[in-house]
Parts: structure tokens; C-alpha cells; sequence
């Protein structure tokens, strides 16, 4: 009977989890460059009951991880002059803390032109530098946009020819970063990731594609969503049914005890 309350309990206690991490993809669901997270179950250890081993009882399950896939999704125009969207999957903006140092990589390219040390670079929306192919702050007026907009009514990708040459190759530039193994980035919040483990090193894209004046839109599906947080409910609700009648069963037996 303790079992019973304890698969119960585990149970509710997992799907909470799940919904925290449904309502944190809805509540993102209009934010630029925003990928939602799926959480993974996994079952745990099952015994076999019985003399002859027949029958099967398990010992509940438990969120095992939560991944984030970075697939590119829709485009968003918005006219902005420092708006990117990112065409590559699995690639990121680099951008650095002024005060701390600290890198970290986003999809959100909503950008502006921002003073830091008496001039002025190229910044995200909560201050932090965006970094160039040598992982350097980007000063925002190294940035062709009237150029780069031009190219993208051929075609989204951008190709740079302005640095093909010998002279310009290391001219800084708006660059992107990627990864072997995607899955060692860890959220920090603010749509931005840290990597995590000796091989998760940051890798120069060297011919990124992106869409300028335009944003990628959050990767939030609405109705996969919805139909999770359906089954996550309904699975919440079992859960705590098996709670309910364990705890009537021991009332039960205690009654006939007394």
C-alpha cells in the first residue's frame, strides 16, 4: 500500500515538472528567436511479484531530461535595421557581458545600435555585445545594412563578398557559432544558452545565412502544446486518483483495525 502512495505521489510530482516546462513554452510564445523545451519520461526500476514471477509492478516514473531542439522556424519581416533572423539551424549569435565578461549564444537577433566605452556597437535588448568571427564586441557602423538588405531581396542568404578578398578577411563582420553537440547548451534565460562540458566548444560558421530585417519567430507550436498540456492533466489526475484511493484504503483498513 506505502507503493501506491509513493508511485501516486512521484507521478503528480513529475507531471507538474512537465507543466511548468508546457507553461513556459506557451508564456514564450511571441518571443523572437525563442525554442521550446520537451520534457523526456523515463520508467523506473520494475520488480516481479509473485512466487513464479508473473506479475510485473513498477515503481513510477520521473522526468529523465528536458531537450531543446534549435531547427530554424518561421521568419517574421519587421523592417528593423539591426533585425536578424537566423536561416541555419543549430546556429547562434554570440554576445558577451560588458561587465562580467561572460559569453553566452542566442537565436534572438533583435539588435540595436548602443553606446558602450564612448562608442558605439552592436547590442542586444538587455545590453550585452554582440561578437564578431574573431569574438571581438561588433561596432555597428562596420555593418552594411543598407547592402545587406539589397542582397536579401535576391535571397536570404548572406554571403559576404565584401570580405573575399585578402584585405578584408579578418574586417569584422556579424557572425555565427555552432555546435557539435547542441544538446550541451544549457538555458540561462533571456532565450540565451551557455555550453556545458570540456567538448562543448563554440565552432565560427563560415558562411552564415541570415535574413536581415526580419526576426525568427518562436518556435512555440500552439496546438502541440495544448494537446501536452491535455495529456499531462489527465495523466496529473491519475495520479493523484491513485493517492486518493490508497489513502481511503488505509482508512478503510484502520477503521476495521480500530
Amino acid at each position: 500500500m506505502n507503493m501506491s502512495f509513493y508511485v501516486g505521489a512521484l507521478g503528480a510530482n513529475n507531471c507538474t515538472k512537465k507543466l511548468n516546462v508546457i507553461s513556459n513554452n506557451l508564456a514564450n510564445v511571441n518571443n523572437a528567436g525563442f525554442k521550446p523545451k520537451t520534457a523526456s519520461f523515463s520508467e523506473l526500476v520494475n520488480y516481479n511479484m509473485g512466487p513464479e514471477g508473473n506479475a510485473t509492478a513498477g515503481s513510477g516514473m520521473k522526468v529523465r531530461s528536458t531537450s531543446t531542439s534549435f531547427e530554424t522556424s518561421a521568419f517574421t519581416p519587421t523592417g528593423g535595421e539591426y533585425d536578424y533572423a537566423i536561416a541555419d539551424s543549430n546556429a547562434f549569435f554570440m554576445v558577451q557581458d560588458p561587465v562580467s565578461k561572460a559569453n553566452a549564444f542566442t537565436r534572438n537577433g533583435q539588435f540595436h545600435r548602443g553606446e558602450w566605452e564612448d562608442e558605439f556597437y552592436l547590442m542586444t535588448q538587455s545590453g550585452k555585445l554582440v561578437l564578431d568571427q574573431n569574438q571581438e564586441p561588433l561596432k555597428a557602423d562596420v555593418i552594411d545594412t543598407e547592402k545587406l538588405l539589397a542582397e536579401m531581396e535576391e535571397g536570404y542568404e548572406e554571403e559576404y563578398d565584401d570580405y573575399d578578398s585578402e584585405e578584408d578577411e579578418n574586417k569584422p563582420k556579424l557572425s555565427l557559432y555552432t555546435f557539435n553537440n547542441p544538446s550541451r547548451l544549457v538555458s540561462i534565460g533571456d532565450n540565451e544558452y551557455v555550453p556545458v562540458g570540456e567538448d562543448a566548444e563554440a565552432i565560427l560558421v563560415e558562411r552564415p545565412a541570415l535574413v536581415g530585417g526580419s526576426l525568427e519567430a518562436s518556435g512555440t507550436d500552439i496546438a502541440k502544446e495544448l494537446t501536452r498540456l491535455i495529456e499531462c492533466q489527465r495523466a496529473f489526475s491519475y495520479a493523484a486518483r491513485m493517492v486518493t484511493t490508497s489513502d481511503e484504503i488505509e482508512g478503510v483498513i484502520n477503521s476495521l483495525r480500530g
